[in-house]
């Protein structure tokens, strides 16, 4: 038994659905410009929604997260190993993260602020997961994001976290414990 019937008029769309109240249908007129309906154009080409031209706001992105302008840079694993055994006057930010992961996304939008606002203060890196698979198995990477804190001291133990954290969190462990 159906419960739907659509009927088309020239200049208008009715949809007929059976009551439950009674046994005779109901009808709804809408107008012809109703947006899930097929439209015309200047030369009178029938348009649905997936043939109606689309204007892009933005140019597409290529797929990673980090565009040249940010400051939190995104580095091989050979380049995060020369950082963590060079010289450091100030703390190292290591992002682990994927494209795919949302709360990655996130997190890199709070990482971008705190690079802003530590800019001479501390070194915010990150690693894709995906590109470096191997060097995010040997840091033992489970969940995504994971972040790891790196003092310029060498006495002092890296800090680890894991997931989304607060942003306030990051600035306590960066003037706290570095």
């Amino acid at each position: 038994m159906a419960l739907f019937h659509s009927h088309t008029l020239p200049h208008h769309h009715i949809l007929s659905t059976l009551s439950p109240f009674s046994s005779k249908p109901l009808s709804i007129s809408l107008p012809s410009s109703y947006p899930l309906t097929t439209t015309t154009d200047f030369n009178n080409k029938t348009l649905s929604l997936s043939t109606l031209p689309r204007k892009l706001l933005s140019k597409p992105s290529n797929g990673k997260h980090v565009r040249e302008d940010y400051l939190v840079n995104k580095l091989s694993a050979q380049e995060i190993q020369e950082l963590v055994k060079g010289e450091r006057n100030v703390p190292l930010i290591i992002d682990f993260y994927a494209t795919w992961c949302g709360p990655c996304i996130l997190m890199a939008q709070e990482l971008e602020m705190l690079a802003v606002e530590y800019e001479e203060n501390a070194m915010i890196v990150k690693v894709d997961t995906d590109d470096e698979y191997e060097f995010a198995r040997d840091m033992q990477v489970r969940g995504l994001p994971t972040l790891f804190f790196i003092s310029p001291d060498p006495k002092k133990d890296a800090i680890r976290t894991e997931g989304l954290i607060p942003i306030q969190m990051m600035r306590d462990i960066i003037d706290k414990e570095m």
